[in-house]
């Protein structure tokens, strides 16, 4: 069994796009991951600094 050479382009096509949806989406993950990391370090140094705060008042 063939394809026409019509079908045959559209599923090229077809595959080209949804390779670049999923990059896309690959993309916008990544980001979303870099933001979750970079708000996960502002944290910790916060709490680190409170706790830096917290020991310094206590010994005045």
């Amino acid at each position: 069994m063939s394809i026409s050479p019509t079908t045959a382009l559209y599923l090229h096509q077809e595959l080209a796009h949804e390779r670049i949806r999923n990059l896309h989406r690959e993309a916008a993950e990544e980001r979303l991951a870099g933001r979750i990391r970079s708000v996960q370090r502002a944290r910790r140094q916060a709490e680190r600094a409170s706790r830096r705060l917290s020991s310094a008042l206590a010994r005045m």
